[in-house]
């Protein structure tokens, strides 16, 4: 073995399956090679030890980014959100078929996405297709490029190149991910229910009344009924309403191929502490009550959300500042994808959650729901993404200093503990800053 590693890392604290043990990782070429106790490392052309105070933790996969180039690329652009997304150790990320020109629900927007994308990503990036109005014939075809399944709206995107479904089409369009064995994603609320009489310009609480539960609960059973009938694949994103858990919950009880994430946002902030302005907040679904946040926090403890992941949505300064702070004209999103790990460990030890648990949402369960069982993990044969962190530092958010390329975040000034020290991609650490040319690869579902 010794001939064969090129590099043994060693921290006496290490993130493995589900337990935090001493270890000593191996590594070959891109791959994790060997895993043995801290004190019998395998022989290795270069050792790193961590320091005390790190932890080894496997790469995060953030399967809820959006990109938005071409189109938009002034919004968000696979260089910026990829070197942001290695700072905050997240080493894969699936990027959302909007808000980019062409949106990806052609094999045609596909190829010009990777083609965009190309030599210029930091981490492994994979896409997700879109379903939209009358595109049910490109979903075979897209499938069959690598997509890593579909999104669709049930409402209104935000949008005008993304049509979302009405109950009849996402019925045809779930029969035929059904029949491909895909994965479709909803944006689950229902636009009949907004109320947008409710907005009252930089008022919170008026924009927080105009997209109730209700919405939110509506779509899930929509959702939950296609899948049911159809035998097919769903997931629900960005979950912020908690009153909707039971019926996830007995919808999976009864067997229903369904899963539920939720993101950083929703576990950190609450609607009683958003100040009337501060648009960086905006997002839909919307930041909820504290109680809300609890409950959510309760589901991910007890199984009931499957993982947590950014829903990295930037936009341009003057877009989220739209209106001079009036809510039903800010455009909505939050970009995060630099600060979803120390956001969700900040909270998590809070409650008394260690970094096992934070793994399995952000790491190992994004993986599994999408087929890449190589990432996520730290064992033999998996991708030697790895990340040094530092679990009790703390610092406080400054805008200038994120990679993502708009200066805009709902958590300039907060202090969260938590700093990522280094990532590696597969092996080699991505470097910050210019040194080298960017080694992430364009993946393709069911490829290695």
């Amino acid at each position: 073995m010794a001939a064969e590693l090129d590099l043994v890392v060693r921290a006496r604290r290490a993130v493995i399956g589900p337990r935090e043990v001493p270890a000593a990782v191996g590594i070959a070429g891109e791959r994790i090679a060997a895993v043995t106790a801290y004190d019998d490392p395998p022989a290795a052309a270069r050792v790193v030890d961590l320091a005390d105070d790190e932890v080894l933790l496997p790469g995060l996969v953030d399967t809820h980014v959006h990109v938005n180039e071409p189109g938009r690329t002034e919004w968000e652009g696979f260089a910026t959100a990829t070197r942001a997304a290695a700072a905050g150790g997240v080493t894969t990320i699936l990027d959302m078929p909007l808000n980019s020109v062409p949106p990806t629900t052609t094999v045609e927007a596909l190829e010009t996405k990777r083609a965009v994308a190309e030599g210029q990503v930091s981490v492994d990036v994979g896409f997700w297709g879109g379903a939209v109005p009358g595109n049910v014939p490109d979903l075979g075809p897209l499938h069959e490029a690598g997509v890593f399944g579909f999104k669709c709206f049930l409402l209104d995107s935000g949008v005008e190149e993304f049509g979302h479904l009405e109950p009849d089409q996402l019925a045809l369009a779930m029969k035929e991910t059904a029949a491909l064995g895909a994965l479709m994603i909803v944006h689950a609320e229902d636009g009949g229910l907004l109320d947008e009489a409710a907005l009252d310009g930089g008022r919170y609480a008026g924009f927080l009344a105009s997209r109730p539960k209700a919405a939110e609960e509506a779509a899930i059973d929509l959702v939950i009924a296609q899948a049911r009938a159809t035998g097919g694949r769903a997931h629900v994103v960005h979950l912020s309403d908690a009153d909707a858990v039971a019926a996830l919950r007995a919808a999976r009880t009864d067997g229903v191929d369904l899963s539920v994430e939720t993101c950083p946002h929703y576990l950190t902030f609450d609607a009683e502490h958003v100040a009337d302005g501060a648009t960086e907040l905006k997002c839909c679904p919307p930041i909820r009550e504290a109680a809300n946040r609890e409950a959510l926090w309760a589901a991910l403890a007890a199984g009931d959300l499957d993982f947590v992941v950014s829903d990295h949505s930037p936009c341009t300064v003057d877009l989220k500042r739209r209106g001079g702070g009036d809510f039903g004209e800010a455009w909505g999103g939050i970009a995060s994808v630099q600060l979803g790990l120390p956001a969700v460990w900040t909270g998590a030890r809070e409650r008394g959650h260690a970094l096992v648990d934070v793994v399995r949402w952000m790491a190992t369960a994004t993986a599994d729901r999408v087929g890449l069982a190589h990432k996520g993990r730290i064992e033999v044969g998996a991708d030697a993404d790895l990340v040094r962190f530092a679990p009790d530092e703390e610092f406080t958010v400054d805008v200038t200093r994120l990679h993502h390329r708009n200066p805009v975040s709902a958590y300039a000034g907060r202090r969260l503990a938590g700093v990522v020290r280094e990532t590696w991609l597969r092996g080699v650490p991505v470097a910050d800053g210019d040194e080298q040319s960017p080694r992430g690869r364009l993946l393709r579902r069911g490829e290695r």
